[in-house]
């Protein structure tokens, strides 16, 4: 799984109960991965068409540092489907506790909206840096 995002529980993202917002950590999700659904698929035009179940088993305090970690769980024609998990970090010790995880599926769109596919190239090219670097996305210097 890799990175994607790291995010400090504000203030502004509690609830009346003094936890985070579910919807404030599912946009986070959306947001996260569908950047990287971007970046793995060489394009802006991914639109977000499922989320499976999410359950949430830890609570976000403000303060807390969460991190999002994303895999590919599978190409399809024109759709990708990832997995997705947030952790909360401790950055006394580093241990990470799941706050919740998740199945997400974004298409490949074109300016109307229809999906396109996923070029093989895309798909091959995931395929090679994971087997030859352990993760899909490569920071170029």
């Amino acid at each position: 799984m890799e990175l994607v995002t790291t995010y400090v529980c504000k203030v502004s993202d509690i609830g009346v109960h003094s936890n985070m917002f579910g919807g404030t950590i599912l946009g986070l999700i959306d947001q996260s991965t569908g950047a990287y659904a971007a970046q793995i698929c060489d394009t802006p035009k991914m639109v977000t068409i499922k989320i499976d179940e999410l359950v949430f088993k830890n609570p976000v305090k403000e303060g807390n540092i969460i991190k999002v970690y994303v895999s590919v769980k599978e190409f399809g024609n024109s759709s990708l489907t990832l997995y997705a998990e947030v952790r909360k970090h401790n950055v006394y010790t580093g241990k990470q506790e799941v706050v919740i995880h998740t199945n997400i599926k974004f298409v490949r769109v074109d300016e109307e909206g229809n999906p396109i596919p996923i070029s093989e190239r895309v798909k091959n090219r995931y395929a090679d840096r994971l087997a030859k670097h352990g993760k899909g996305l490569l920071n170029i210097e």
